[in-house]
């Protein structure tokens, strides 16, 4: 069984909504298994999380990574990146080197840096060696959507923290998804 893990920081849940679907794409490709992973808060006065705390041996292990982060000022949220900037013992080993990778977003505004926030998160993972992936414009509901989703990765306008994602929003998130898990099983044979 291949593990993918989604790592994701999320402030309001609308980018652990994104994980998710994520996952439920990967969940679609037999002889993979999503492990959906959070990061720890900086600051002890906020939330509790909701899902397992990422370790380093969980990026060791997996077959495949997820990255995701609400836009933090067009860039990653500073408990993601913190939790980046740990990585250097799998950095130097070159434990993360060639394995498939891909990024997700959520922002408040349509116009807030998704884009650059996607990238932000790509860096990293460029120097590891990851094969960072996205959706490629061949992807049909890449171009009818209304909401969020880019070739960059899944994204998701949130305007209201309390709102889910559209429609298109998730189907985008589970293509990128699968289209992970599908890159990671061929790789692994």
């Amino acid at each position: 069984m291949l593990s993918i893990v989604i790592l994701y920081y999320s402030r309001h849940g609308s980018t652990r909504r994104l994980a998710r679907a994520i996952a439920r794409g990967v969940e679609q490709v037999e002889g993979c298994e999503a492990k959906i992973r959070t990061v720890a808060e900086l600051s002890t006065s906020e939330g509790s999380e909701v899902d397992p705390i990422a370790t380093l041996d969980d990026l060791k292990q997996c077959s495949a990574l997820a990255l995701g982060s609400p836009v933090w000022f067009g860039n990653m949220a500073a408990p993601l990146k913190h939790f980046l900037d740990q990585t250097t013992p799998l950095w130097l080993a070159g434990e993360l080197e060639g394995k498939p990778a891909c990024v997700f977003t959520s922002s408040s505004t349509l116009h807030g840096g998704q884009e650059t926030t996607l990238q932000s998160m790509m860096l990293p993972l460029l120097h590891h060696g990851m094969l960072v992936m996205g959706i490629p414009y061949s992807t049909p509901e890449l171009h009818t959507n209304a909401h969020g989703g880019t070739p960059y990765g899944a994204s998701h306008h949130a305007g209201n923290p309390q709102a889910g994602l559209e429609q298109d929003e998730q189907k985008l998130a589970i293509i990128l998804g699968k289209r992970l898990a599908e890159h990671a099983k061929k790789l692994s044979l």
